[in-house]
């Protein structure tokens, strides 16, 4: 048997992967017994930020990683999957049926038993180990305290900041267009305005053109916003993949647009060209009704949003489902605590999966959890823990995060640059060069996954 605390992606992912090799799981999630102040439902594996599990295509790492955990079996891909929602090259879910679908499928697994309590410390019975940590940004405050105490050192964070979501009625459709960026097929798209809204197969995102004077108003009421009290908001630190917009407006007048408003590949239909700047909207829910702002994490205070965002063309009535807001994630330094298979490097049956682990990322999370639960059921079973080969991007995400300069260590998400390189060989031309890089990962973790089932099927446990 083996415990997992924490239901959110990666104690889900583990969960599910433990189980599959007939390990008996005790599942430990603290909702809604202990609530969390971002957290809505009680239901595991609930996304509180984006919907979006980024890009899906194999030139793209996140897509590569996406790919192997498919075909590593994981669950959290397969309630994606089953979920998508329309957004362009991206994989976007409803969050709703995604969380309920990993609920289901976890509470119908019957080698997994689910506790609703709070795990305030590291367990001193040994029966509940081999344990994995999964607590996630939110751990609470004791159990914060445990693990600190047990890797030797502070805990590092960073704030971290989610969009707003808004309701499709409240959206004014004669103000914007629909459609996906570099859309080939954009010169043809039906327009709003008088003739009606944008056609929904003209694009998977709502577009709201902004010209240079809508702009300029925009974000000058941006950096005047007042921002909402944060904790050590003095010391704060934000992941620079999810930074609000409040602080990239800091940054100079024209960052947002070379960031989440930038307009390259979005022509407006009503003039043939790109606006000054634009905000797209994604569609956040199966029946349409909800859409996020793309990019715009954010920490303003509730009431200086309502009044910043309605500045934004096809939002001037625009009715918040969700408003952003900020909270603090915890993680460990990685390449201090952890081995390359997610066991502490102090206790070999303790292994941290998902971002208190030091990655970043849905998809991430979910895979660390994937490799923490096999191993940890290795672990149960009297084998050893296996490590994916670094040319995969699972792989390469283990490595990384026990391997990096713990002295300036940050979150990471899946990128090309820490996969192992190619040889000489491969093509010069970057797209070519990522396709080759991910054709030679999709080989080499069929080869891993074939060597495993051999042994499996001697009768042996990995090793």
């Amino acid at each position: 048997m083996i415990h997992i605390v924490g239901g959110g992606l990666a104690g889900s992912e583990a969960a599910w992967q433990a189980a599959s090799r007939g390990v008996r799981v005790v599942l430990h999630e603290m909702r809604p017994v202990r609530p969390t102040a971002v957290h809505k439902t009680d239901r595991l594996a609930e996304l509180v930020c984006s919907n979006s599990f980024r890009g899906d295509k194999l030139d793209n790492a996140v897509g590569l990683l996406k790919e192997e955990m498919r075909r590593l079996g994981s669950l959290v891909m397969r309630a994606a999957d089953a979920n998508r929602v329309p957004a362009g090259a991206a994989l976007a879910v409803d969050r709703e049926g995604f969380s309920q679908a990993i609920t289901d499928a976890i509470s119908a697994h019957p080698s997994i038993s689910i506790v609703r309590e709070e795990v305030e410390r590291l367990p001193d019975d040994p029966s509940m180990y081999p344990l994995v940590v999964a607590t996630g940004p939110l751990t609470s405050d004791a159990l914060s305290a445990a693990i600190a105490a047990f890797v030797g050192g502070e805990h590092l964070y960073f704030y971290d900041a989610i969009s707003p979501i808004v309701l499709a009625d409240s959206i004014d459709m004669t103000r914007i267009f629909r459609a996906s960026r570099w859309d080939r097929s954009l010169g043809d798209v039906r327009r709003g305005g008088p003739s009606g809204p944008p056609d929904a197969s003209d694009g998977d995102y709502l577009n709201c053109p902004m010209t240079k004077e809508e702009y300029d108003r925009f974000w000058d009421a941006l950096v005047t916003a007042e921002s909402a009290t944060v904790h050590d908001f003095d010391k704060e630190r934000f992941f620079e993949g999810c930074l609000p917009i409040e602080v990239m407006a800091h940054r100079g007048h024209d960052t947002l647009r070379f960031g989440p408003m930038k307009p390259v590949g979005l022509v407006d239909p009503r003039t043939d060209r790109p606006s000054y700047a634009v905000v797209q909207l994604r569609q956040d829910n199966i029946a349409g009704d909800h859409y996020s702002l793309v990019g715009f994490q954010t920490q303003l205070k509730w009431g200086e949003q309502a009044r910043v965002l309605k500045l934004i063309p096809g939002l001037e009535q625009a009715e918040f489902v969700r408003f952003g807001m900020v909270h603090r994630n915890t993680y460990v330094n990685g390449p201090r605590v952890l081995r390359d298979t997610w066991q502490t490097r102090r206790r070999a049956d303790l292994l941290f999966a998902g971002q208190m682990s030091g990655v970043e990322g849905y998809v991430e999370s979910a895979a660390s959890g994937l490799m923490a639960g096999r191993n940890a059921a290795a672990l149960a079973l009297g084998g050893t823990p296996r490590v994916a080969p670094r040319t995969t991007a699972i792989g390469a995400l283990a490595h990384y995060v026990s391997h990096a300069d713990p002295g300036h260590y940050q979150p990471t998400n899946i990128t090309f640059g820490i996969i192992a390189p190619p040889d000489e060989a491969a093509p010069r031309r970057t797209r070519d060069r990522k396709t080759a890089i991910a054709e030679r990962a999709l080989r080499e973790l069929d080869a891993w996954m074939d060597e495993e089932k051999f042994v499996r099927s001697a009768g042996l446990q990995p090793g």
